[in-house]
């Protein structure tokens, strides 16, 4: 996590950090436009993985589903049902990345539950 006011490509290296050394099966990761340009070179230098860029076409009007950016989506909607979650109570980023964990955690054991 960072601070509100840095750029996003470089915020994205300060979380990609964390994950130098300790990811060996990643392979990929999906960003939008945003992140183009030297992050893409640095993923593949420090993390060994591809950074795919997910554009949007100029001729698209409107809403348009984009390939994996749903999943993205998707999984904030999912998040969004949690009470917790609803709103920004947190005051320390330690304490809602927890949160985000602990409703993941949640999700994941409702889904490998057997069905009744």
């Amino acid at each position: 996590m960072h601070a509100g006011g840095i750029q996003d490509r470089d915020g994205a290296k300060l979380v990609l950090a964390d994950l130098i050394g300790k990811t060996p099966r990643l392979q990929r990761l999906w960003a939008d436009g945003g992140y183009a340009g030297q992050l893409v070179d640095w993923v593949r230098e420090q993390l060994g993985c591809e950074l795919e860029i997910v554009k949007r076409s100029d001729d698209m009007r409107g809403f348009v589903v984009l390939p994996k950016r749903w999943i993205v989506e998707r999984t904030f909607a999912w998040l969004g049902k949690c009470r917790r979650l609803s709103k920004d109570y947190e005051h320390q980023v330690e304490s809602s990345e927890a949160m985000i964990r602990l409703a993941m955690i949640s999700l994941m054991t409702r889904r490998l539950r057997p069905a009744a």
